[in-house]
């Protein structure tokens, strides 16, 4: 997608799909990559009209709210449909986690650490899945391609 406006029109109309297709709003997960993040996936939401519940350390769900959360504290939870969002370059892999790194076995375990948590949250989706990135976008998505 070229612009965040894109990508929250584009997400917004996937949520109004999923709801259309039988999809009950806490039966769906938007997820960062970081907390800088959550006004994307808030505005995504919005744009869908259907009530959210941005997820704090509790993990709480709530009935008839879409869940807005980290990708970390998206682990163990499942939906029917998960959104992952905010995929770009610089975003995952955490440039902030790459600029402290120090020596080439770092940079890999960084890399290994992010390229796992795109994934476990991905494996958060029962049904349906949509990842989405402005571009560039992440390096990490050309591993999801079939």
């Amino acid at each position: 997608l070229n612009t965040q406006e894109d990508e929250i029109d584009t997400v917004g109309q996937w949520i109004r799909d999923r709801v259309a297709d039988g999809v009950v709003p806490h039966e769906i997960g938007v997820f960062v990559r970081s907390t800088t993040d959550l006004d994307r996936a808030r505005a995504a939401v919005a744009d869908a009209g259907t009530p959210a519940k941005v997820l704090d350390e509790n993990v709480e769900t709530v009935s008839g709210r879409v869940a807005i959360s980290t990708m970390h504290l998206g682990k163990g939870l499942e939906f029917r449909a998960v959104v992952v969002m905010a995929c770009d370059d610089e975003v995952i892999p955490s440039m902030e986690r790459i600029a402290a790194v120090t020596d080439d076995a770092d940079l890999e375990e960084v890399y290994n650490t992010e390229r796992h948590l795109l994934y476990v949250v991905c494996t958060r989706a029962r049904d349906y899945l949509l990842v989405t990135g402005v571009d560039p976008a992440s390096e990490f998505l050309e591993d999801m391609e079939p």
